[in-house]
């Protein structure tokens, strides 16, 4: 399933626990040991504003501090060498880190750096795509699908489900590309969060 634009509005928010997740992430220091546990590089276009506050408030619900650097009050004004230097120490300190991968954010050369950089330190357990299409799109028009064969994703399941044997309820998972068998992992995104 790629989710359409629009799909988390529901999920809401509130300013209290954005800055509750950037006081996470300031706090975060080179010299001093703390915990990165349940903590997400939410990388993303910061024009998809409404669907990334959606996409926090579905993180929300699962108790992990969330990043993103456009609340940063660390970030220089104007992009740099010393923004890049800071979007890769949260990104190495992060837990996890997902794409919100709108067509806008895959264009974006910034958001691929931040992909190609996530990828060399997150490695595919801990690495994740959230697909998001235009409203009245066919799936097979997505401009990220080559992302979906390499990145794991996050996805939806409508109804409880019998895939080979193996039982998956409604809700958010994190399913693997297939292996060189065929196999797919699939993982609850709550689970996967807590890995």
């Amino acid at each position: 399933m790629i989710f359409e634009r629009g799909y988390f509005q529901s999920k809401s928010i509130t300013e209290s626990f954005v800055n509750e997740s950037l006081r996470e992430v300031k706090m975060f220091s080179h010299t001093k040991p703390y915990s990165n546990s349940n903590t997400v590089f939410l990388s993303h276009k910061h024009s998809d504003l409404k669907d990334l506050q959606g996409v926090m408030g579905l993180l929300k619900e699962y108790d992990v501090k969330v990043y993103i650097d456009s609340m940063d009050n660390k970030m220089p004004k104007e992009t740099s060498g010393e923004t890049a230097t800071r979007i890769k120490d949260v990104i190495k300190f992060s837990k996890k880190f997902i794409l919100l991968a709108t067509e806008k954010a895959i264009e974006s050369y910034w958001c691929n750096w931040e992909l190609g950089f996530g990828d060399t330190h997150k490695f595919i357990d801990n690495i994740a795509i959230l697909p998001m299409k235009e409203p009245g799109t066919y799936d097979h028009n997505y401009k990220g699908n080559e992302y979906l064969q390499i990145y794991p994703r996050i996805d939806y399941n409508k109804s409880f489900t019998n895939i080979h044997g193996h039982f998956f309820k409604e809700g958010y998972y994190v399913k693997k590309p297939a292996n060189k068998e065929g196999t797919v992992y699939i993982t609850e995104l709550s689970e996967w969060l807590k890995q």
